[in-house]
């Protein structure tokens, strides 16, 4: 008769540390998501000191900025003093955080160092830094943002940064979000620093470019389109109207409500008379 064959159970420790093993598995995760999501509610201490340490962590200071915006939208007073912080934020050397800063400035345009701030950054480097600060300025009445409006409402160029060989990473049509690589030149990779449509590649894949040199044409994004035509509908003059008139006829590739919005824009500029 065989004998029945016995087997070792783990010890409670080792149970144990499987478990914890597990819950680590779970446990990083999650914080790292809760310490990053702009979601989670910040105490006004955690809101100081984050703008505080904006040039160690950016990204907390975003998410910080985030908050003021959000309560800014629901007409909270007591936002108030960090509006100088807001303004330091506009400059900051992080893209993302004068993107946000130029967002914000926007809904307060009582506050006139919101709009000194959000003029100079109407020649920011950042394409997207730029169109913040331009519908922002709309808010203020100022006829200031019109240049970088319009250009909301044509194609965009992406040039090379350095001289080099090209090797594309991208196809005609297809859709690229800010921070989609397009491509490389060389060894530098280059990123779309606005969302759109693949309209052209400027050059043949494995060209030899010159810095400066147009690599690809992207089409007006129509959430961009959509937003420039009703900041034109507050500061528009009738040197706009030739773009305007476009979208109203109908712009391939965009929703109808795009068209709509471009012959609302359309009326009210030419009620204007400017």
């Amino acid at each position: 008769m065989t004998s029945p064959t016995t087997s070792r159970r783990p010890s409670r420790r080792a149970y144990l540390l499987i478990t914890g093993f597990a819950l680590l598995l779970v446990l990083f995760p999650f914080l790292f998501w809760y310490q990053t999501w702009f979601g989670r509610k910040l105490t006004d201490a955690e809101i100081t000191e984050y703008l505080g340490n904006a040039a160690v962590k950016p990204r907390k200071a975003q998410h910080a900025l985030v908050q003021i915006g959000e309560r800014l939208s629901r007409g909270d007073p007591r936002v108030r003093p960090w509006y100088p912080k807001v303004v330091a934020s506009s400059a900051n050397a992080n893209i993302e955080l004068r993107q946000t800063a130029a967002w914000i400035m926007g809904q307060d345009h009582a506050y006139e160092p919101f709009h000194d701030a959000l003029r100079r950054l109407l020649t920011d480097s950042s394409p997207m830094v730029r169109r913040n600060a331009a519908l922002s300025l709309t808010n203020f009445g100022d006829a200031a943002s019109r240049g970088e409006l319009l250009a909301m409402l044509r194609p965009y160029s992406i040039p090379s940064p350095v001289p080099g060989a090209v090797k594309y990473r991208l196809k005609l049509g297809e859709y690229v979000n800010p921070g989609t690589l397009v491509g490389r030149v060389g060894t530098a990779e280059i990123r779309s620093p606005l969302p759109g449509e693949v309209l052209a590649l400027k050059t043949q894949d494995g060209a030899t470019v010159a810095a400066g040199e147009a690599l690809v044409d992207l089409a007006p994004d129509k959430e961009h389109a959509w937003e420039a035509l009703r900041g034109l509908l507050r500061v528009g003059q009738k040197a706009d109207l030739e773009e305007v008139q476009r979208y109203a006829r109908g712009v391939a590739g965009m929703p109808d409500r795009v068209r709509q919005q471009a012959s609302l824009t359309l009326q009210e500029i030419q009620n204007r008379g400017q």
